[in-house]
């Protein structure tokens, strides 16, 4: 059985790539990536806990978790497309749509 602490630091690892994804890049696409990164970070902390504690509510909150990533995800991919017809970019520098 593999120790809740490797998990943790897998865990651990996934949410520091996701922060420096989202932090670092200016693809708006790459920071949607970054995100769904931290939130697999999140889902492996919830199951891995839940393995830990011998209850099922850390994987039936990760169910959810990916139910909101992939709402997320759909509705982030539409925004982008909206915005890629109206200014042909996806850098998040150059999307000033609400400035005057």
């Amino acid at each position: 059985m593999i120790p809740t602490q490797w998990f943790l630091l897998l865990s651990v690892g996934l949410l520091v790539i996701g922060i420096l994804g989202v932090l670092l890049r200016r693809n708006v696409l790459v920071m949607l990536m970054s995100i769904e990164l931290m939130l697999n970070a999140a889902n492996i902390n919830l199951v891995a806990f839940s393995q830990l504690w011998h209850a099922v509510t850390g994987q039936v909150f990760a169910v959810f978790v990916i139910a909101d990533a992939a709402a997320e995800a759909v509705v982030g991919l539409a925004l982008i497309v909206a915005l890629f017809r109206n200014k042909e970019t996806v850098n998040a520098d150059e999307m000033d749509l609400l400035k005057w």
